[in-house]
């Protein structure tokens, strides 16, 4: 390859570089697996000096790290959306669009499924489900569950446990039984959190 025909590496912020790395490095796992991607290959994708991408992740382990917590991110950004996008007293449509975007979030995960799923990469995995879990439930509990309290007679007993036990079943159901309608996450939510006889309080 000539110095024409190479790829000009751009110059840019450190931070905003390590996001064009992690970037990078998301993207090729996405197309050919965390197995067969290289950190040459991230180097390549993000138009950086190897030794650059060693400078911010000292190893692959770290890279894959940094891109499964940009999911988690993403994960608890859609959260928050959907608590602000509640219609107050509509629990049928706030529990279907919960399930709906559970479903969009664990679809975007998808590709790295099988890697994940390797034996060698149990423990990252564990680490991931429980990283995403685990910020998922303390983003409900400050917002949504401090407000149905505030607005329904149902009260819910152990909330953080029943949410990680509730967040943590429906993940595994809807990853390793994928044709469960929506119809039927919506039921299981239902009835863990007893809300068969809610109804809002008089206003």
């Amino acid at each position: 390859m000539t110095d024409a025909t190479k790829p000009r590496r751009r110059r840019s912020a450190p931070e905003v570089r390590a996001e064009e790395i992690v970037l990078a490095a998301r993207e090729l796992f996405a197309e050919q697996g965390i197995a067969h991607t290289s950190t040459k290959d991230v180097a390549e994708r993000a138009g950086v000096a190897r030794g650059l991408v060693y400078y911010y992740f000292p190893d692959k382990d770290a890279l894959v790290d940094a891109v499964l917590e940009g999911y988690v991110a993403e994960f608890v950004e859609a959260v928050h959306a959907w608590d602000a996008a509640r219609e107050p007293g509509n629990i049928d449509k706030a529990l279907v669009d919960c399930v709906a975007m559970f479903r969009t979030h664990l679809r975007s995960v998808d590709p790295l499924r099988d890697d994940l799923q390797r034996a060698e990469h149990t423990g990252l995995y564990n680490r991931f489900l429980d990283r995403a879990v685990r910020a998922v439930v303390e983003c409900v509990e400050a917002t949504t569950v401090e407000a149905y309290a505030a607005r329904h007679q149902v009260r819910i007993e152990h909330v953080p446990e029943t949410f990680y036990v509730l967040v943590y079943g429906l993940v595994g159901l809807a990853r390793n039984c994928p044709e469960v309608d929506d119809a039927v996450l919506v039921t299981i939510v239902r009835q863990a959190l007893h809300l068969e006889g809610a109804r809002a309080d008089s206003e």
